[in-house]
């Protein structure tokens, strides 16, 4: 999400955010039958990207991890999904290229472990937008020896996607492009050879953006020996597409802004997924939301499916909050989109 550093901070403003509000959910056992036409329907569960300016930081004062009830209670809706994102400096704390922080691991080998043993995808998401300590990374091999490191935690896990990291902006394109290709290759030089890749673009990977003046479409080169690399962009439909607003541009805003994405898919032989997206509780966003999934439904040859933002403990009365069981869009959003789950 763009604007995470308004929010990295919840967890000191009060018990009200706090509160893990997903252990209130009714944990269920076994997930609902799914009928979508999609391969992933899912969620965004935040917390451990938590505090990005407190590094490393303090479990339950400035990150959490997800809540093992909410998985619960959303794959007993059809969710089937879920993006974890997490500080890559929480991970590997001193360099690119050091040793894993035992502890944090833990956390989220806890919840990939949990997510993955229901039967659900989890998909590991370093929600650093292409920096380190706040700084560009440029060091490409070091970046490589990060992801090799860490795809050696879930190697063998079949059910585990890797994003190769969250927004990028105000980039080089040729890096971002680089930074792609050394994940890919450091993630195959792990053993993790069975996953797909998640790869991102430059511009915050918006759809919108994607083939005109973020440069992405030199994404199209990118090359992996398994053939299993998935362009994943998001999608707010809000003015600015900043997903700041529970305003919507229109009713029909969410499948204009992902027609030519798609296209370019198309032409270029590749798959997608929307990693974000998300719209205000009200009848003009939920038109334009389930619009857009319409037309990507319609589209499964390209778009493999999509992500709600967002998810977890911590996000209180935010305006797009998922979270079981009194998230704004869990009450106001999600009965709308059950169709498309």
């Amino acid at each position: 999400m763009r604007f995470l550093d308004v929010l990295v901070g919840a967890a000191a403003m009060g018990s009200a955010l706090a509160a893990p509000t997903g252990e209130a959910s009714t944990p269920t056992t076994k997930t609902s039958k799914r009928a979508s036409k999609f391969q992933f329907d899912g969620v965004n569960q935040s917390g451990a990207e938590f505090g990005n300016k407190d590094l490393p930081g303090q479990l339950g004062k400035h990150y959490t991890w997800p809540v093992h009830s909410s998985i619960d209670t959303l794959m007993g809706k059809g969710f089937n999904t879920f993006r974890i994102p997490f500080m890559m400096e929480r991970l590997i704390p001193t360099k690119l290229t050091g040793t894993v922080n035992t502890t944090y691991s833990q956390g989220l080998t806890d919840i990939v472990n949990y997510i993955t043993g229901k039967g659900g995808y989890a998909i590991v998401d370093p929600h650093n937008f292409g920096r380190y300590y706040d700084k560009v990374i440029t060091d490409v091999d070091g970046f490589k020896a990060w992801w090799t490191t860490t795809a050696k935690l879930f190697a063998s896990n079949s059910k585990v996607l890797w994003d190769t990291n969250n927004e990028y902006h105000d980039m080089d394109q040729t890096l971002v492009k680089n930074l792609n290709q050394a994940a890919i290759d450091g993630i195959r030089a792990a053993g993790a050879t069975s996953q797909y890749i998640l790869v991102e673009g430059n511009s915050y990977s918006g759809a919108w953006t994607w083939t005109t003046t973020s440069g992405n479409t030199n994404l199209a080169t990118l090359k992996d020996p398994q053939d299993k690399i998935i362009y994943e962009m998001h999608q707010y439909l809000d003015s600015d597409g900043s997903g700041t607003s529970v305003n919507c541009v229109s009713s029909t805003i969410g499948q204009e802004r992902i027609q030519a994405a798609t296209a370019w898919l198309k032409a270029n032989g590749k798959k997608g997924i929307i990693g974000e997206t998300a719209g205000g509780a009200n009848a003009q966003c939920i038109s334009a939301l389930t619009g857009m999934l319409s037309f990507m439904a319609a589209n499964t040859d390209v778009w493999t499916g999509w992500l709600w933002w967002g998810g977890g403990p911590w996000w209180g009365d935010y305006i797009y909050g998922i979270e079981p069981p009194s998230g704004t869009a869990y009450k106001g959003v999600l009965p709308s989109l059950l169709p498309y789950i």
